[in-house]
């Protein structure tokens, strides 16, 4: 089982490597991680486990937070009605994942973005594109899929994969003025 130990920070230089793509078909050991990622996000979620384990509820997680340079990662985006019930969910375990289409419309979350590998208040608007266009192999699934992400999901799935490249949240975080006002910008709450 991951826990937060198994998670570098920003501080370890590993987490800047850029991540390597993976061989298809998984090797057991792939499938392996890639589940227990998978794992811990759903178990970071859910009150009781995260609080029993010390977790910290997390959307998404990229092989290199476990300091393995592979091009592997995990999400799990729950949609929640006005009573706060979950009504479903978007659950993926993606390797290789491409870009293959983004619009060039803006957006970003209201209060900014978080991450497991930053263990420390980072405020800013952080610029993503509002609909993206995925290309990848999905574990949960077993085969390659196209997935159409918008807002939430979309800013997570490019946070993800900016892990891939070396790059944090942050870095995209304009530092004379971290709340500039985009223009046009879809605002996600």
């Amino acid at each position: 089982m991951l826990t937060m130990k198994d998670i570098i920070d920003d501080n370890n230089p590993k987490i800047r490597e850029i991540s390597k793509e993976v061989t298809l078909p998984l090797s057991t050991e792939d499938k392996q991680l890639l589940q227990d990622m998978y794992t811990f996000l759903v178990q970071s979620q859910d009150e009781k486990l995260s609080e029993k384990y010390d977790l910290r509820p997390a959307v998404g997680i990229a092989a290199i937070q476990l300091g393995i340079p592979k091009r592997m990662c995990a999400i799990y985006v729950v949609d929640y009605d006005e009573d706060g019930n979950p009504i479903s969910n978007s659950s993926y375990a993606l390797v290789n994942p491409k870009i293959i289409k983004y619009t060039q419309k803006p957006s970003h979350l209201r209060d900014g973005e978080g991450c497991l590998s930053v263990n420390y208040e980072c405020t800013g608007i952080v610029p993503r594109h509002a609909k993206i266009t995925v290309e990848s192999y999905d574990l949960l699934q077993d085969k390659v899929v196209r997935i159409v992400a918008r807002g939430f999901l979309s800013i997570c799935m490019q946070h993800e994969f900016d892990h891939f490249e070396g790059t944090l949240f942050y870095d995209h975080i304009n530092k004379e003025d971290p709340f500039a006002p985009i223009e046009n910008a879809m605002i996600i709450d």
